[in-house]
């Protein structure tokens, strides 16, 4: 990759090909007016002569069938646009190559094969702008339930001058099958024993969807229990009222939550409850079919979001931690969905070589969890646990709420301590606490909790 003004310099043969660039690279953190000649630029990377590094494809800035190609890459932390011949090799955004100082060029040794996890973030990048809210989602799903759907309009006809219709036997029976899976704040509140409640939480989190598929890969049951298949069935009874299939699906554009468009990674990340339905017009099978692919990619999101938390290192956390995100939606006695969102972390001291951030063969856990609720206004506890140690901190925005939580602070110590646990820390604070940034940077997924 030839930096300074000059005549291009063919490839050469074999296996090495050199990217020539017709006139100089330049430094986007530099002023346009500012000249760098080739050797600044490379020495600026701190890359000496002869030695390999590897550089991220940040855009390609120009496609040309069979002509040189002009791209931006990314090389320890720099960006260096240049203009490129390469051959018969096929660079895209994301790809990762390796590349050698040969006096002021840069040769291109190899492309790097495709990794999980980049195939991953790319995958969570797609679906990120297309998110739907599943409180906001399940609550026009129980509305339609009530009063149908409206035919797609046509021509001049006014929305309002038509008169919905009740949805199919089969649509109607895949929404109810979900709904009645749904635990009520009833239940919730009255669950019995401990054990009761324990395997009533357990059951939640695994119909929760994020572990649809490799509960389906167990289990061929054609109605098996679980909030991201459940929606799959009534997307496919409303296709098959249509007499369409899922190219058709596929070719829709999901509705989009406003919120989760700003703030696509913030987990916890409380919305706005959802208006109350009932004065709300019904929505068109199209129009079910768009919230329920949005419904989707919410729950892949997570999933996604999840593996990518789970393998990602850095220098203050050398060793992955397995991240589990997710939303557990219940119904309130009014029948309004409500979603309680769940953060579960274990470090592992063995994943840490180093021994730089637990004691050997002693793990940690950390939960947050995050609700809005009706009277209590929005809460969130952060809750760790590390052999019989724990802690746990209570967030509440609300005065009156904030109140309540300290006068039952007393009682919640005395009952972590009856399960034989020491409480190191025990407290409640006004407002919420700082969300986890989320950066997105070249179409590549960049997390910082």
């Amino acid at each position: 990759m030839k930096l300074p003004n000059g005549n291009p310099t063919p490839p050469p043969s074999g296996e090495q090909t050199r990217l020539p660039a017709s006139g100089a690279a330049r430094d986007p953190q530099l002023p346009a007016s500012t000249a760098v000649s080739a050797r600044q630029q490379l020495d600026q990377l701190q890359l000496a002569n002869r030695e390999v590094a590897l550089a991220r494809v940040a855009e390609v800035l120009n496609r040309q069938q069979g002509a040189a190609q002009q791209l931006m890459l990314d090389v320890r932390g720099r960006s260096l646009t240049v203009q490129a011949a390469i051959g018969d090799t096929t660079l895209e955004t994301g790809d990762w190559v390796k590349v050698m100082r040969a006096g002021n060029e840069l040769q291109l040794m190899g492309k790097l094969a495709q990794t999980q996890e980049a195939g991953i973030a790319r995958a969570l990048a797609q679906r990120l702008p297309w998110q739907q809210s599943i409180e906001g989602g399940l609550a026009r799903m129980l509305s339609a339930l009530a009063q149908g759907t409206r035919q797609e309009p046509a021509g001049t006809t006014l929305p309002s001058a038509q008169t919905p219709q009740p949805l199919s036997p089969s649509v109607r029976q895949a929404i109810e099958q979900l709904v009645n899976r749904l635990p009520g704040t009833t239940s919730l509140a009255t669950s019995g024993s401990a054990t009761e409640a324990g395997l009533q939480v357990r059951q939640w989190i695994a119909e929760s969807g994020l572990f649809a598929e490799a509960r389906l890969a167990q289990s061929r049951e054609p109605t098996l229990p679980d909030l991201k298949l459940a929606l799959g069935r009534i997307i496919t009874a409303l296709l098959s009222q249509q007499g369409s299939g899922p190219e058709q699906f596929n070719r829709l554009t999901p509705l989009a939550t406003p919120e989760l468009v700003q703030a696509p990674l913030q987990f916890p990340n409380i919305l706005t409850p959802p208006a109350p339905q009932s004065s709300a017009e019904p929505p068109t099978v199209g129009q079910m079919l768009r919230l329920l692919a949005g419904m989707l990619n919410r729950i892949t999101v997570n999933q996604l979001h999840s593996q990518v938390l789970s393998t990602r290192t850095t220098a203050d956390t050398p060793a992955p931690v397995s991240t589990l995100l997710l939303e557990l939606p219940w119904v309130t006695p009014q029948n309004e969905p409500r979603i309680a969102q769940l953060r579960i972390e274990h470090e592992n001291p063995e994943g840490d070589p180093a021994g730089k951030k637990r004691a050997a063969g002693i793990a940690e856990w950390r939960l947050s969890l995050a609700m809005d609720l009706d009277d209590a206004g929005p809460v969130h506890f952060d809750v760790a646990l590390r052999q019989e140690q724990v802690s746990a901190r209570v967030w509440a925005e609300k005065q009156s709420t904030l109140r309540q939580v300290q006068q039952e602070l007393p009682t919640l110590r005395q009952s972590l301590s009856e399960l034989g646990l020491e409480v190191t820390d025990l407290d409640c604070r006004r407002g919420s606490p700082q969300g986890s940034t989320t950066r997105l940077e070249h179409r590549l997924v960049d997390t910082k909790a």
